[in-house]
């Protein structure tokens, strides 16, 4: 049986990860089905760390963002609470990391999930997490603090 698989839209627009108003952001596009995601996200001069190299933090953090598509399809708030990231080989600027997701399982309040990000056919990186599920008041003072003139969100 295959998964169909539907677009999935940015959670906030200025997110670093999938805002598409974000300047300098990752612009992550992701679709879902049932259990899994896929994506892309093309690396820029805003992500190098090493010259013309990705930045290791900023595959760290598509990985995360990856992952937590699949909180969207399970329809469960959740936060981050461990990320691991095993990089397999340099991600270039230029270069469009291809990534797969799928929910590994649910415990409680933790769900467990893993993403791989391919160049082409090249296995560049692989990463777990799991999220703890959280209530949406554990948002609310963030999302009020939005309504407000915010330095940190012009």
């Amino acid at each position: 049986m295959t998964t169909s698989f539907r677009e999935l839209p940015s959670h906030y627009d200025r997110c670093f990860g999938c805002g598409r108003e974000h300047p300098t952001g990752l612009h992550l596009r992701m679709e879902g089905g049932e259990h899994e995601v896929r994506g892309r996200f093309t690396v820029t001069e805003h992500h190098q760390g090493a010259p013309m190299l990705a930045h290791g933090g900023v595959i760290a953090a598509a990985m995360d963002e990856g992952m937590g598509y699949l909180l969207w399809l399970l329809q469960h708030p959740a936060v981050t609470g461990h990320l691991e990231v095993d990089y397999r080989a340099p991600v270039p600027v230029g270069a469009t990391l291809e990534l797969h997701g799928m929910l590994e399982n649910v415990e409680g309040r933790k769900i467990h999930t893993r993403m791989t990000g391919h160049i082409g056919d090249a296995l560049a990186v692989e990463a777990r997490a799991i999220y703890v599920e959280v209530g949406l008041e554990h948002f609310q003072p963030y999302l009020e603090a939005e309504a407000f003139d915010n330095p940190y969100n012009p």
